[in-house]
């Protein structure tokens, strides 16, 4: 194995080198912490693994506790764990998991550890997308009952922020006749603040005939704050306003109403062979009007690496609770378990 030191020279005059080269901008470096050096695309760096492109391999993975230093000229937005956010490039440090940021005004020695997200500063749109496509069915030939799944999101990210397209539809079928459904789909907008700080605008629009609801339209305003963020796992809360319009099923009358909102999000990685992701939520809404009305929301889905990271298994459990309907022969509550293949878009 290269002594850490000579290969760190060797590396930083391959840097001095390629910036003559025309293909400089187009090429990075990451250093393997068994000294293997990889050049390609560094596309991004979230929930502790790199995204990383390279010719004749195509997209792969990488573990950030694997990464011993980086190297590219590119700008990038890179959030640390403290929940400060630079925009700057990489050259290689001295020492092993450790990085130079180097900024407009200055240069910052890091901890590799210390850096939870790395997203290039990109001009094109197609290089600013990301997101995963869900697909799940259940089907009981005795009872003659078929449950079909279709979720995802899409994520466009610029500098400072994060539009955020979501969708879930959850329809059951009994002889070829739709029995329920519940769907929701919602538009958010994220701005990133400073010390893990974040301000949220989201829209949506849902249904849930189990509960009575034919139309729910939604404006949530919030302030979102991570409370943990590291190579292992994300936790962080919102609170805020929901403003809403339902149209209950049947001939009830149509509401706006203005709730609180108290969420909770988790996101746990494992990294090492297999894979595993568990993402969970908790949304409570205390009602303002309409009496002591209130509603819980609740999911958790866990997912597991097949062939690659783009390809996971897993399977998604959500519950909802209302306490006072629209609808008086509704239900309180539903719940629902399916099985998932999930595609990542990179």
């Amino acid at each position: 194995m290269i002594k850490l030191k000579t290969y760190t020279v060797l590396l930083m005059f391959f840097s001095m080198l390629t910036c003559f080269q025309s293909w400089a901008q187009k090429t990075d470096t990451i250093v393997h912490i068994n000294g293997n050096i990889l050049t390609g695309d560094f596309k991004k760096m979230n929930y502790g693994v790199v995204t990383w492109k390279m010719d004749g391999m195509g997209t792969i993975s990488l573990e950030e506790p694997k990464i011993s230093t980086i190297i590219s000229s590119k700008i990038f937005e890179i959030k640390m764990e403290s929940g400060r956010i630079y925009f700057g490039s990489f050259e290689p440090a001295e020492k092993e998991r450790e990085v130079n940021l180097i900024l407009v005004n200055e240069n910052i020695l890091v901890k590799i550890e210390d850096i939870v997200e790395v997203y290039p500063i990109k001009n094109s749109f197609s290089r600013r997308l990301s997101g995963n496509f869900n697909l799940g069915a259940n089907y009981s030939k005795g009872s003659n009952v078929a449950t079909l799944v279709f979720s995802g999101n899409l994520e466009y990210r610029k500098r400072n922020s994060d539009f955020n397209l979501t969708w879930d539809t959850n329809d059951t079928y009994q002889s070829d006749t739709l029995s329920s459904s519940k769907s929701d789909i919602a538009l958010s907008w994220q701005r990133t603040l400073n010390k893990g700080w974040y301000a949220d605008v989201t829209i949506g629009a849902s249904q849930n005939l189990q509960l009575g609801t034919d139309l729910r339209w939604s404006l949530n305003l919030a302030g979102i704050k991570d409370l943990a963020y590291n190579e292992w796992n994300r936790l962080y809360a919102a609170a805020g306003v929901n403003v809403s319009r339902e149209i209950p099923v049947g001939d009830g009358a149509i509401r706006d109403d203005l709730a609180g909102l108290f969420q909770v999000k988790w996101k746990v990685y494992k990294l090492w062979s297999p894979k595993v992701w568990v993402d969970s939520d908790i949304m409570y809404l205390p009602y303002l009007t309409g009496g002591d009305r209130y509603r819980i929301i609740f999911n958790l889905n866990p997912k597991v690496s097949i062939f690659s990271d783009n390809f996971k298994i897993g399977f998604n459990f959500y519950y909802t609770y209302d306490s006072q309907p629209q609808n008086v022969d509704a239900s309180n509550d539903d719940y629902g378990l399916n099985l998932q293949f999930t595609y990542s878009l990179n």
